[in-house]
């Protein structure tokens, strides 16, 4: 019996995170950058903003959003390294390395984001 291997999994994480960036930074960006600073928009009042993130809803939101990019950004430079710079007889290190850094990071993420 053939071993499975974990790339499709991967290859959907990556889709998934790259989904999500494309569609949320350029608004977050329009939002934060143009829109509130110059006043077309009015600034949400702080009490507000708080109320919003302390939602339960919007920290796994939040949680979900970060493990997405983390593993996008796993994958995208995983194959920089084997690709681009010609890493590939590193290849058990250089995955260890993107995707262990990818969890880590989303534990990091889940902690900070759910701790409050």
């Amino acid at each position: 019996m053939a071993r499975k291997s974990p790339e499709p999994l991967l290859w959907l994480l990556f889709s998934a995170g790259g989904l999500a960036a494309a569609l949320l930074v350029p608004v977050l960006l329009f939002l934060f950058g143009i829109a509130f600073p110059l006043g077309w928009l009015s600034f949400p009042d702080h009490a507000h903003l708080l109320a919003v993130l302390r939602h339960p809803l919007t920290k796994a939101i939040l949680f979900a959003l970060c493990v997405l990019w983390l593993f996008h950004w796993a994958h995208r430079f995983r194959y920089t390294l084997y690709d681009g710079l010609r890493l590939a007889r590193l290849r058990r290190a250089i995955g260890l390395f993107c995707y262990g850094g990818a969890v880590a990071g989303s534990v990091a993420a889940g902690f900070l984001v759910f701790r409050v």
